[in-house]
């Protein structure tokens, strides 16, 4: 939350002065009679040295008429008071002031339609007073677009500093600059200075707390909004559908799609993803391949949709399948797309189909892979046991310093045993990545594996040395729209000494089928 010396700062050094003398500040009150004035002055006794000339003047809705002087004017204020007090009776005074605002408003918009909202924010900030709303606006709407959201900031504190009280329209554009910076303390302090919020508000308070993860508290004001008597648009489902989504409720995302199709609204391609993601997501992959179907404006998004959906679920036939479909109906493929291809090869253990795609990207669609692709390989190659194959791999590709790429080939050795390569693959993981706790968790259960105890303690005494904590695993489960959470050695749940007893008979039953299960992985 920005406070208001806060906002000062964020001016400076803009509106700060060059020289210590601080200006003059007179206060011109106008009585009945125009040609006479309530006079406040202060003067600094070392002010007439100065040698920069500076004069502003505003007018509080009041009445009272603010005048900072410059230093150049101590001793010379009867002149200066008397050419005041003479302009003000004619309004030739205020016409400048007029003048000079309509000519400041005219050159920040002018710098915004030119591409130069650096300039035109440095400008605003530096005149140090207000300009109309409608030019507040232009800069604002500039910094989102622009996703510029510092300077959006710097704009709101100039607001503040001074004294322009942005009206409903200023401040859901605060609202939305805000929630996209991920600023939500901030955006929600302007949602609720709102009088009445308006659909355009709610979705981006909904979309803000959606993409910054807190997906509970997303719905939860998607649930408030409807209560309120604001119907949703396509923009509230998107962040409505990503976020059940997340939180991989079947049952609240099956009720919002109803709602969606019940109110007539037209959906785009980014709701149609998100819908589909949900469903994927849910493991209803016959449900997210109807939404796909019925989608009249499909692009390369929607195609990736389907892909990564289908890979999620561990459909490596389908995911080259509806690749395949996507190049003949004509659609380019994009980096994402390729991700999530070279993602179910690994899967799969399709090692020439990988390189396939893999070698495909460069050749047929000028795509430079980026160190995830690699680590997609390596991953691919790892899997399928070819290990030496996948560090060569590593040691040839240009994101060898990445520690994606390295994390890819530990996990690979780890399933695999090779307890030297586990070595030599860790150590340049947490060269390059000290402070990853998930590795620490690999490297210590495949330590476990193994009976190697005291590496085992060795990492674990780093991970407290480091102050790292991973955050614990869980399970979740949707029955009658209701959420369960089951952690490791939770027994907090209402029903935990049921759910044990019915985990005992299922694991006896397994042991008599001839399971057994793996114990190394002691510390997921």
């Amino acid at each position: 939350m920005l406070t208001l010396s806060r906002m000062k700062s964020l001016l400076s050094p803009t509106l700060s002065s060059p020289h210590p003398t601080r200006p003059l500040l007179f206060h011109f009150k106008p009585l009945q009679n125009p040609s006479s004035f309530h006079v406040k002055a202060a003067v600094p006794s070392n002010s007439i040295k100065a040698l920069n000339l500076h004069t502003e003047a505003s007018q509080s809705p009041s009445g009272e008429i603010h005048v900072i002087v410059g230093p150049m004017f101590a001793g010379k204020t009867s002149t200066l008071l008397r050419r005041i007090k003479s302009e003000s009776s004619n309004g030739s005074f205020q016409a400048k002031v007029l003048e000079n605002s309509t000519h400041l408003d005219r050159t920040l918009r002018g710098h915004c339609f030119s591409g130069r909202l650096d300039e035109a924010v440095r400008l605003v900030c530096g005149a140090g007073t207000q300009v109309y709303p409608e030019t507040y606006s232009l800069l604002l709407q500039e910094c989102i677009f622009r996703k510029q959201y510092r300077l959006g900031r710097r704009i709101h504190a100039q607001m503040a500093v001074v004294g322009f009280v942005p009206n409903v329209y200023l401040i859901t554009k605060l609202l939305i600059l805000y929630a996209k910076a991920g600023d939500l303390e901030t955006a929600s302090i302007l949602f609720n200075e709102l009088p009445e919020a308006s659909l355009i508000s709610w979705n981006a308070i909904i979309a803000g707390y959606v993409q910054k993860g807190l997906v509970e508290i997303g719905l939860g004001l998607y649930y408030k909004m409807r209560d309120s008597g604001v119907g949703p648009d396509q923009y509230t489902f998107a962040s409505v559908f990503r976020a059940c989504a997340t939180l991989a409720t079947l049952e609240q995302g099956k009720q919002a799609h109803g709602i969606f199709i019940k109110s007539h609204i037209i959906g785009n391609i980014v709701v149609n993803s998100a819908l589909m993601d949900m469903y994927f997501k849910c493991s209803c992959p016959s449900d997210g391949q109807l939404v796909f179907d019925k989608s009249e404006d499909r692009n390369v998004i929607t195609w990736t949709s389907l892909i990564s959906g289908y890979g999620q679920n561990g459909s490596a036939k389908e995911v080259l399948q509806s690749f395949q479909r996507m190049i003949n109906e004509g659609y380019r493929p994009n980096y994402v797309t390729f991700l999530a291809v070279l993602s179910a090869c690994s899967h799969g253990g399709l090692v020439s189909e990988g390189w396939e795609y893999f070698s495909s990207m460069r050749r047929d669609y000028g795509i430079q892979p980026r160190g995830k692709h690699y680590a997609a390989m390596v991953d691919l190659l790892g899997r399928s046991g070819r290990l030496q194959e996948a560090f060569d791999f590593v040691q040839t590709s240009p994101y060898q310093e990445h520690s994606v790429i390295w994390g890819a080939l530990l996990g690979a050795c780890r399933i695999h045993g090779n307890m030297d390569m586990v070595k030599l693959s860790a150590k340049k993981f947490f060269e390059l990545e000290q402070e990853n706790a998930g590795k620490y968790v690999v490297l210590c259960n495949a330590y476990a594996t193994y009976g190697l105890w005291d590496s085992v303690a060795e990492m674990r005494g780093q991970m407290k040395e480091f102050g790292m904590k991973k955050e614990p695993g869980y399970s979740m489960i949707e029955v009658q729209r209701e959420a369960h959470f089951f952690f490791m050695s939770d027994n907090s749940h209402e029903q935990s000494v049921q759910l044990q007893d019915l985990v005992n008979d299922l694991t006896c039953i397994l042991k008599d089928a001839g399971y057994v299960p793996d114990l190394s992985s002691w510390w997921e």
